[in-house]
């Protein structure tokens, strides 16, 4: 069903960090290669790197490289077992651990997400976390969840410096499927999350645990954790049209205490 699914994610730190201990400098070219692998195949991968002048050694390690397995502790410990001293390498790796943990905490169970050192995805302008979304009982369709981290892109057309993550849906695909195993009908509408859970500090792991909570008694319910004013969150709610908001600081977590608020009228409940 549509609840089997897997994240499959990686870093282009570590990727990048990798092919800068074997000297290799087409890097973008050889992480455009790699991202066709489950289209091409391995024989058909070999033969491009190959092609881009890699030497066979270096060839050798990639492959092996991009093939470690396990759960996602035993491919984290696989990759800090490599001793590898780049320290872009090493920036990806703390990263892809703390994504791990943070997902983790939203309570996604194990057997949904898994480390895949093939994921690269090719376009020049992620730098970080990339991942891609696999609908188990449905492979043929492809991924249905794609996209990544990038801290530079928005300089293209801005003097800012505004990092990001993007996200890629596939709805076309996710529609037509839905349709087929009869889930959804064409006059289907949408409904905005009842509750906001807002986080006033830097302090994460209880408020996704409450907005867990909530949405595991069926509430509709989502959560704010970017940094910020008070003001900037609540107009979060504002666009997100929700009924109700809780804001969680260290006395709600001290005390285990939560204020339900109506987010309108501001009237605590």
């Amino acid at each position: 069903g549509f609840d089997s699914f897997t994240i499959h994610i990686n870093n282009r730190k570590i990727l990048n960090g990798f092919f800068d201990s074997l000297n290799i400098k087409n890097k973008t070219d050889v992480l455009r290669i790699i991202d066709k692998l489950d289209k091409i195949g391995l024989g058909a991968v070999k033969e491009e790197l190959s092609d881009l002048g890699i030497e066979n050694s270096a060839l050798q390690k990639i492959i092996e490289f991009i093939n470690i397995e396990g759960t996602n502790d035993e491919i984290l410990n696989a990759l800090n077992k490599l001793n590898i001293s780049n320290e872009t390498f090493k920036t990806g790796l703390d990263e892809l651990a703390k994504v791990c943990y943070y997902i983790k905490c939203f309570d996604v169970p194990e057997s949904n997400f898994i480390i895949d050192l093939k994921i690269a995805r090719g376009l020049d302008y992620y730098t970080g976390t990339v991942y891609e979304t696999i609908l188990n009982d449905y492979p043929s369709i492809g991924s249905v969840c794609s996209g990544g981290r990038y801290d530079n892109l928005a300089e293209y057309y801005t003097n800012q410096k505004l990092p990001g993550v993007g996200i890629s849906i596939g709805l076309t695909r996710l529609f037509y499927q839905f349709k087929e195993a009869n889930i959804i009908a064409d006059n289907g509408t949408s409904t905005p999350s009842a509750i906001l859970v807002i986080s006033l500090d830097d302090n994460l792991e209880y408020t996704i645990s409450v907005a867990n909570k909530l949405i595991k008694n069926n509430i509709n319910a989502d959560t704010y954790l970017e940094e910020g004013k008070v003001s900037k969150k609540l107009n979060y709610a504002d666009k997100l049209g929700v009924t109700y908001v809780i804001l969680i600081g260290s006395e709600e977590r001290e005390t285990n205490i939560l204020t339900l608020k109506e987010h309108e009228n501001r009237r605590t409940i």
